[in-house]
């Protein structure tokens, strides 16, 4: 069991993996034999995980399937028998691979509409984050695509790096550990492009991730701190481009950049809404090093808009 700071909290994640058929959505539910009990795939974190990657590992698990997370659901507390409290967070989900193979507690995956889900979920708690999933649906939010901004993770102290070019300058011992963190953080979004500034600091911070998934590794000296300070302009257009293509995105580029980055990014979300408080209190604050902006982004092009945003902070021993 992973306990958080209260020794009373059991913090899990799970998700509402859905996809679309032409009488209207499906989710996929599943059937644990050991409590004969029919539920949304989930389970406790474990050591050093984040909400977000835990879930994405729990649908592995239990289901068979790779998802990528969409817009987050609301989360259910309650206490268990043994006078512990459970925290769960959920996230909409689509499947994007695996084998649908079940190893582990589950015996059955069934994807069912809506109502006969409803009907079928064991625990009424459960039917919470699918009205807010059947929301998200009616009010046309719920396919959405990520695009994550990351910044550089810890890079070798300028005074310490005897190279003549900075744009050299390696990550440190501390930048290459949360470099490494970041594969399966990553991997709850699945991105399909990974847009990096050219400088080795940020190449670094993105080919874990890169590597391990065989993602295809892009660099642009656009997104490079150099190129900023002479054209900040075409730091912008990389950021039109991603929106333009609509495909789950992760661009890595440096603190100098990310106010204008963010600037772009707020203008995207609703007039007043908690998502534009947030992007507005980044943009003024900016981001910890190696910490990883999501944006649920809805459509593309001039007419993208950003329904969510979530900040994978960095631990502090990594920043």
């Amino acid at each position: 069991m992973t306990r958080g700071k209260n020794p009373e909290l059991v913090p899990a994640a799970g998700a509402l993996v859905w996809r679309r058929r032409r009488s209207g959505i499906e989710v996929a539910l599943v059937h644990r034999s050991r409590y004969d009990d029919w539920s949304w795939p989930k389970g406790k974190l474990d050591p050093g995980e984040t909400f977000a990657q835990a879930a994405a590992r729990e649908v592995l698990e239990e289901t068979g399937l790779r998802v990528r997370l969409g817009i987050p659901l609301p989360e259910l507390v309650y206490g268990l028998d043994n006078g512990a409290t459970k925290l769960v967070r959920y996230w909409a989900a689509q499947v994007v691979g695996g084998s649908g193979v079940l190893e582990h507690e589950v015996d059955e995956v069934r994807w069912l509409d809506v109502e006969t889900a409803r009907r079928t979920l064991t625990y009424a708690r459960d039917r919470i984050p699918l009205d807010a999933l059947l929301e998200a649906e009616r009010d046309g939010r719920l396919e959405t695509w990520p695009l994550l901004l990351v910044r550089h993770a810890h890079a070798q102290a300028r005074a310490a790096y005897r190279g003549d070019d900075d744009a050299r300058r390696p990550l440190s011992v501390r930048g290459r550990a949360r470099a490494a963190a970041l594969v399966p953080v990553l991997g709850a979004w699945a991105p399909e492009r990974v847009v990096s500034s050219s400088s080795t600091r940020c190449v670094q911070t993105v080919k874990p991730f890169t590597s391990a998934s065989g993602t295809r590794l892009q660099t642009k000296s656009a997104l490079s701190e150099e190129t900023f300070a002479a054209r900040p302009e075409k730091a912008a257009r990389q950021l039109t481009r991603a929106l333009e293509r609509a495909d789950a995105t992760a661009l890595c580029t440096h603190r100098p950049l990310i106010p204008d980055l963010v600037a772009g990014l707020s203008a995207l979300a609703p007039t007043g809404s908690a998502t534009r408080r947030c992007l507005g209190h980044i943009k003024a604050h900016g981001m910890d090093k190696g910490e990883v902006l999501v944006c649920q982004v809805l459509g593309g092009g001039q007419e993208a808009q950003i329904v969510s945003v979530e900040r994978l902070r960095t631990p502090p021993r990594e920043r």
